[in-house]
């Protein structure tokens, strides 16, 4: 990918979205997610980054990359899981049937690793040898594998709050939710990711943990919702070099959204106080590795849209038979 058309679209960053046209309007933490009267959801990918479950400001393209890389895992992966995918009009936007989210992400794990506070290694390092209901050996390493894959579900916050990772006994006290709808999705996420892992295995790549999210079509089907196996919602590893560089204690080469979470972490913040200013530089490289794993997951080369996306997605999405009159971003 060349560098230099990263750094063009660091003039039109999609920070947010408005086609208010289209229907009701809920805002996520990277997605704007537009609700119509006839039951479809219109899902605009920003260029937001969360990390400690924070909004920290764009990063060029990442809307795109992510959608791109949604849309192959979706349609990967149709026959281990049902997904709420209908089309994929623009590269920012994905239209799917509208559905009624599960409150939980289905969290799963391979390796202990992680920075943040709901990470598997931060709780082990800590000395805790329960997680989620998972007893943990003795004697584990950083970056070391799981003897299996383990499922670690977690709450569903409130964009600001923090997610909390419990047992599957914890989720049900704390959510409320059927304890059958659990388990279907539960089955599925490990189904998924066992899927995932071999793929990206076949690609020279190791899939280190990954999130789910799970929602009930009006049919009452469990399906699964939001993306899968994105450079946001998944850490992915360089397979070749893993071995080598665990034995002499460094950090697995990766490619998603752990480099901007390390460079946070050594500006002293962990998701307390001021947001450090992410400098173009980091934001640049954070989407050249975004795209790198996308390239190599995928087989293909992404191939970035530069125009400027508000007058572009109102474009696609008339075409698609979606009025978005008078839409705007910034």
């Amino acid at each position: 990918m060349d560098v230099s058309l990263i750094q063009a679209a660091l003039a039109h960053p999609l920070e947010r979205s408005d086609f208010s046209a289209l229907g009701v309007k809920y805002e996520g933490k990277v997605r704007d997610n537009y609700s119509t009267p006839d039951g479809r959801r219109v899902i605009v990918v920003t260029d937001r980054i969360s990390a400690f479950d924070h909004v920290l400001g764009t990063l060029p393209l990442k809307g795109q990359v992510l959608n791109h890389a949604a849309a192959f895992w979706f349609a990967k992966t149709a026959h281990v899981a049902p997904n709420h995918v209908l089309s994929v009009p623009d590269p920012n936007v994905l239209i799917a049937r509208e559905c009624t989210p599960l409150p939980v992400e289905m969290v799963v794990r391979a390796y202990l690793t992680g920075t943040t506070s709901t990470s598997i290694w931060v709780h082990y390092e800590r000395g805790a040898r329960e997680f989620c209901g998972h007893t943990l050996p003795e004697g584990l390493r950083k970056h070391a594998r799981l003897p299996v894959p383990l499922l670690t579900p977690s709450t569903k916050a409130a964009q600001g709050d923090h997610d909390i990772s419990a047992s599957r006994a914890e989720i049900l006290r704390l959510s409320g939710m059927p304890a059958r709808d659990f388990d279907v999705a539960a089955e599925l996420a490990m189904a998924l990711f066992h899927e995932g892992q071999r793929v990206c295995a076949e690609r020279g790549l190791i899939l280190v943990d990954t999130k789910y999210e799970f929602g009930k079509t009006p049919e009452g089907q469990i399906v699964v919702i939001d993306e899968m196996h994105t450079p946001d919602s998944s850490r992915f590893w360089y397979s070749a070099s893993y071995q080598a560089r665990f034995e002499a204690g460094q950090d697995p080469e990766s490619f998603d959204k752990e480099y901007v979470r390390r460079f946070l972490v050594d500006q002293g913040y962990r998701g307390e106080g001021v947001i450090p200013v992410i400098p173009d530089g980091v934001r640049v490289e954070a989407t050249r590795r975004y795209i790198e794993a996308v390239d190599a997951i995928t087989g293909t080369p992404f191939v970035p849209n530069l125009e400027e996306p508000s007058a572009r997605m109102s474009k696609n999405l008339g075409a698609a038979g979606l009025s978005a009159i008078g839409a705007r971003h910034e």
